[in-house]
């Protein structure tokens, strides 16, 4: 299957796994890349720009395919040592970073002369937009489904995809409700040209995080994930757990009143403890309505040679034989 994403990033699928804190690890990215689709490590999970060039070298002795960087610019006042992180990107002769949170303009001129291809996340067409006049190769555009920030607007895929389509001439990819054969083919035909799953590839038997969490998606329908901190306009969707049911009785207890420093105790700091650790009840964690399509925890190319050659037998055999 040909599309401008994998034209424009030179892999087999048009299929890329997102980039998702303590999950975007060496082995998670080799695997995805191996597979024919393209593979991304999370950079600021590595503490330090160093940490990052090693876990890129790691990765390079897994695979030869292209691997991608994931790159979060946060709203904080001690930024993280972005040049730094960048400069261990394009030391290690990585073409293909994923920006997301900030607007990535101050940082696209040093990628851009590297040769670098930037694919910005974005959850609305406005942002889109935006992302393809500042010079950005192409986006994601994730929809009100997906796991971690949807954004404010709680525009679904099946309006955004096609109102994306309508705006933008960069190549773009959907993101959110992603799983499967049926949501490539669905996302091709709303105008993407390729689709990001995050959610599902944590459930594969290559994601470095512990099984409680695989075990925990497995067992997750559609209606069991719950958006935190809307009043603080950083929605997150996450799984339903004792620490989401918490935070969500502190914010409607303090409502408007509602500060960060409330919530630290749920939000903060709780990644290793349960992507690592396997203690579920420790915090909330992004998860998306996705997990209601995944019924197993297959290899990475068990996963994405089942995706194509279903889409395949969907657009041959049942599309075709509408006509």
């Amino acid at each position: 299957m040909k599309t401008r994403i994998t034209k424009l990033f030179g892999i087999q699928h048009p299929i890329i796994q997102g980039g998702m804190h303590y999950v975007g690890f060496a082995e998670l990215a080799a695997a995805v890349s191996n597979a024919g689709g393209l593979g991304i490590i999370t950079g600021l999970t590595q503490k330090t720009p160093k940490d990052l060039d090693k876990e890129i070298k790691r990765c390079k002795d897994m695979t030869d395919k292209p691997v991608g960087v994931n790159l979060t610019f946060l709203p904080t006042v001690s930024s993280p040592d972005y040049p730094g992180y960048i400069k261990a990107i394009i030391d290690n002769g990585i073409t293909i970073v994923e920006t997301a949170g900030r607007n990535p303009a101050p940082y696209l001129p040093y990628l851009k002369e590297a040769g670098v291809k930037v694919i910005h996340k974005c959850t609305s067409v406005r942002h889109a937009v935006k992302a393809e006049n500042i010079g950005c190769d192409a986006v994601s555009v994730d929809g009100f489904e997906c796991g971690g920030h949807p954004g404010e607007d709680d525009i679904p895929n099946m309006v955004l995809l096609p109102r994306a389509a309508e705006e933008l001439t960069i190549p773009f990819v959907a993101s959110g409700g992603m799983a499967d054969a049926r949501s490539l083919v669905a996302a091709l035909a709303l105008g993407a040209d390729g689709i990001n799953m995050g959610t599902r590839f944590i459930a594969t038997k290559e994601a470095p995080v512990h099984e409680n969490v695989k075990q925990a998606i497995l067992h997750a329908g559609e209606t069991d994930t719950r958006l935190v901190m809307r009043p603080l306009r950083n929605t997150e969707r996450v799984l339903n757990n004792a620490a989401a049911q918490k935070l969500l009785e502190k914010e409607a207890s303090l409502g408007s009143r509602l500060k960060f420093e409330d919530i630290i105790e749920e939000v903060a700091g709780v990644y290793p403890r349960i992507m690592q650790q396997g203690d579920m009840e420790s915090g909330v964690w992004s998860c998306g309505m996705v997990a209601g399509l995944v019924h197993d925890i297959p290899t990475c190319k068990e996963l994405l040679d089942r995706i194509m050659a279903e889409a395949k037998q969907i657009i041959e055999n049942r599309l075709t034989a509408m006509l």
